[in-house]
């Protein structure tokens, strides 16, 4: 069924969808659960993470066939942040800040220099 889905494409929407999965485990019971005692949040966000890692370790699978660990971690990264930023603002209603522009021009420079051949 993904075969026909390049290696990259594969891992980079894996990664994004684990991220989703993973920003709201991290950051998430902030905003939902900011009543409840910490444990709650922590068994909640445990059980978010679940999620996450039902997708990231096939993701860091299928993507070490065709990228170097670092790749993998820099990609990694850079989706991180291309998913944190609208979180934080449109779910947690923080606003938009220069910084995470700086922050992405930072990344994108770690991705040229992590991919180039």
């Amino acid at each position: 069924m993904f075969n026909s889905i390049p290696v990259w494409a594969q891992t980079a929407g894996l990664l994004t969808l684990s991220n989703l999965f993973m920003t709201f485990a991290w950051y998430g019971h902030l905003r939902s659960l900011a009543a409840k005692p910490w444990w709650i949040a922590a068994i909640i966000s445990w059980a978010i993470a679940l999620f996450e890692y039902l997708l990231q370790v096939p993701a860091n699978r299928i993507g070490y066939t065709q990228f170097s660990l670092a790749q993998l971690k820099i990609m990694q990264e850079a989706i991180t942040l291309t998913v944190f930023v609208p979180f934080a603002m449109i779910y947690m209603d923080q606003p938009f800040k220069l910084d995470y522009l700086w922050a992405g021009l930072c990344l994108l420079g770690a991705v040229f220099f992590i991919f180039r051949t």
